[in-house]
């Protein structure tokens, strides 16, 4: 089974959308945040882990990204037992003013 860590900057992100959702609704909130994360199991399997695409921005094999709604889950093969949840990006928002913490 894969591992996954989410680091701190994708946990950060996590809460800042919960924050953001919760001024209209803190279920609707809570709903998403736990979409994102299970989106996110599909990578224990280790046949599954390279199953996000590659991120358009980026020219890396190594980074790759789930959807859900309208977030993308960007996140880094270190092995084939290890991955790192970098980010949670809204889909609207510009991703190259976020790149430095991709590298």
């Amino acid at each position: 089974m894969v591992q996954i860590r989410w680091l701190k900057d994708a946990k950060e992100d996590l809460k800042e959308v919960f924050e953001y959702i919760a001024l209209d609704s803190k279920r609707y909130a809570q709903l998403q945040i736990e979409k994102i994360v299970s989106r996110t199991k599909i990578l224990r399997d280790p046949n599954f882990i390279n199953s996000g695409k590659l991120v358009r921005e980026l020219e890396r094999e190594d980074i790759r990204e789930l959807v859900e709604g309208n977030y993308r889950i960007i996140y880094k093969v270190i092995n084939n037992n290890m991955i790192h949840i970098l980010m949670i990006h809204h889909n609207a928002r510009d991703l190259t003013k976020r790149r430095k913490k991709l590298n």
